[in-house]
């Protein structure tokens, strides 16, 4: 009669009185384990059209997806992130005006993330910014990205943000940073030098800044 492991997980083992068949007793051996380790899939759709039938998930199940770069649990109703692969920083190209490692807070960069089963998007960095015309205005209306970010790293609605920026010629520590569903970076409510107040920071951070996509 066949017994379990010493682990308490269900792991058949087969007993000596056991009827001899040597297929039967790999796959014994073999399904249970795969099924309690972590299964390693292209896509979630990959592993949606395998784990079917017998094999359909149960709780506690966890896979790799290849595809995303992403570790998920079963919870025994649908799949959770629970962890994301090392993803790589991208530096933003900036437009005329601006230029990288405002106040040596490092080049403006931006990376995607997977916190709490939720796409991310990460900021490091800042930009040194060159007001100009009379009076001076702020460049390019405020839009820091040259070329808008890829698709992926667009959010879904407007995202706006609270940047540290200079108190050289500036009556506040921060400003507004809004993230378009077009993938364009603003800073947002700049003044003149002459307004009251007056905000035309030389350099603005985006270090520690995300936001849901």
């Amino acid at each position: 009669m066949p017994t379990t492991d010493d682990y308490g997980q269900g792991i058949g083992i087969a007993a000596l009185t056991d009827p001899p068949d040597a297929s039967k007793l790999a796959k014994d051996i073999v399904n249970p384990i795969a099924s309690r380790s972590t299964m390693r899939f292209a896509s979630s759709s990959e592993r949606a059209a395998t784990l079917v039938g017998d094999a359909a998930p149960v709780e506690g199940m966890v896979t790799w997806l290849r595809d995303v770069d992403l570790l998920t649990v079963y919870d025994g109703s649908s799949w959770s992130v629970i962890g994301s692969g090392t993803k790589a920083w991208t530096t933003i190209s900036l437009a005329s005006g601006f230029a990288h490692n405002g106040n040596s807070n490092g080049t403006l960069q931006y990376r995607i993330v997977n916190l709490f089963g939720e796409d991310t998007l990460m900021l490091r960095g800042g930009v040194n910014i060159t007001y100009s015309g009379s009076p001076k205005v702020i460049p390019n209306s405020g839009f820091v990205t040259n070329t808008p970010l890829v698709t992926a790293a667009r959010p879904s609605s407007l995202r706006s943000l609270t940047g540290a920026c200079s108190t050289t010629d500036s009556d506040v520590l921060s400003v507004k940073i809004d993230i378009g569903t077009d993938g364009r970076i603003q800073i947002v409510g700049t003044t003149s030098a002459t307004a009251d107040p007056k905000i035309q920071p030389p350099w603005v951070s985006f270090n520690g800044k995300f936001c849901s996509l």
